[in-house]
């Protein structure tokens, strides 16, 4: 089970699976947070408790960016509408090895 986790390990994921495809966000904010995301179904991962993460949000607020407060890293962003079930995972916080092989594509904002 892959674990993505921050520089300090206080924010810690658990993904069912490998990521399918990583994208490279090149929007104002992804672009300057210098992620790769990976998407998931909720129900496809253990989310750390919301307290445990500060968020950032902008524009519309459609999302949350969530990062540790003790090192700083960006680790997720969840979808603020409850009718979309998305959450990136910046894929940069993967063992290299689980994403061997794994595409990257990049856009200007989520597909």
């Amino acid at each position: 089970m892959p674990t993505p986790t921050c520089h300090c390990g206080a924010v810690r994921i658990e993904a069912e699976r490998a990521p399918d495809a990583l994208n490279e966000c090149l929007c104002s904010i992804c672009r300057r947070y210098g992620v790769r995301w990976a998407y998931y179904r909720t129900a496809e991962l253990r989310l750390p408790e919301p307290q445990a993460t500060q968020t950032y949000e902008w524009g519309r607020r459609m999302i949350a960016f969530h990062r540790c407060p003790t090192c700083g890293c960006v680790s997720h962003w969840t979808s603020n509408d409850p009718a979309r079930d998305k959450v990136g995972v910046n894929a940069r916080l993967f063992d290299p090895d689980d994403l061997v092989g794994v595409p990257v594509h990049q856009s200007d904002g989520p597909p």
